[in-house]
């Protein structure tokens, strides 16, 4: 593959991991639930 085609499907990928991303996170945030992280170390904080 050229330079070029690499750079550009590497950039669209990482658009895509980003955009992905932030769509779990908007969903998340939106939906008024307490943050999980696995461990209980969110739940032994409070």
């Amino acid at each position: 593959m050229s330079p070029i085609r690499v750079a550009v499907l590497s950039l669209m990928m990482l658009t895509a991991v980003a955009a992905s991303g932030a769509g779990i996170y908007a969903a998340t945030a939106s939906s008024g639930d307490q943050a999980h992280d696995g461990y209980g170390i969110t739940s032994f904080a409070r």
